[in-house]
């Protein structure tokens, strides 16, 4: 379904342990594998459309940065999916994200860090 999609414009892939997502030239991502790992970004495709610059995972999540300082998740919510609970600080500011097994933790430009995810893994 999404061969078509990987024939060209591939700069990175990522992967969590059962699903993919290639982040392209034109800084949108294509995701392929479980949707319970992450391999279905049906929900947030719009948000995933450009401006990505870097993709990272968990064992089931991905986290996606923007050109403008945003993050974008997706997968199973336990995993690191879930960011509604720091949603406002994931809005703008972050320079990069870093990953457990099953958290996501976002350092900030004004030198702050947002963690989310399973707070048994630092979420």
């Amino acid at each position: 379904a999404v061969s078509a999609q990987l024939q060209s414009g591939v700069e990175e892939v990522s992967a969590s342990a059962a699903a993919f997502a290639a982040l392209k030239a034109d800084g949108s991502v294509v995701a392929w594998g479980p949707e319970g790992w992450g391999g279905d970004c049906s929900s947030v495709q719009d948000k995933l459309r450009d401006g990505v610059t870097r993709v990272c995972a968990t064992d089931r999540a991905f986290a996606a940065l923007k050109l403008d300082g945003s993050v974008v998740t997706w997968g199973h919510p336990v995993w690191g999916a879930d960011s509604s609970a720091v949603e406002t600080e994931l809005r703008q500011g972050v320079q990069h994200i870093y990953h457990t097994a099953s958290a996501f933790a976002a350092l900030k430009s004004d030198g702050s860090v947002v963690a989310w995810g399973d707070p048994l893994e630092g979420g």
